[in-house]
């Protein structure tokens, strides 16, 4: 397992220090914002667009995604330790095991083929 990164992204800067205007101006023009891999943990994305992101294999521990609606978000192989859910939406591919799995003990998320 790689450790999670600090990536070189205007946009990433701002949603990791809670600028959300700095952010949304960042990724304006973008049609995704690929965080793969990215330290994220304690982000707020309440009040973000989350639509555009790819968080696969991220680090979001006690990131707070509550009211969110990531149902089109990449979150293959990332981890959500005590992250607050509630009033989220989550991939259909992942599975409630899953995701209790990883709230509770930080385990990466599975998600299920076809």
């Amino acid at each position: 397992m790689t450790s999670p990164r600090f990536l070189e992204d205007e946009a990433f800067k701002y949603l990791r220090d809670g600028d959300c205007d700095g952010y949304c101006r960042a990724v304006e023009y973008r049609k995704i914002v690929d965080f793969t891999g990215a330290d994220l943990r304690a982000t707020d994305f309440r009040n973000i667009d989350v639509s555009k992101l790819i968080l696969r294999d991220a680090y979001l521990r006690g990131a707070d995604f509550r009211g969110c609606d990531l149902r089109q978000v990449d979150l293959e192989g990332s981890s959500i330790h005590n992250a607050r859910i509630a009033g989220a939406y989550f991939p259909a591919n992942i599975s409630p095991d899953e995701l209790q799995l990883s709230i509770q003990h930080g385990t990466r998320m599975r998600v299920q083929k076809g």
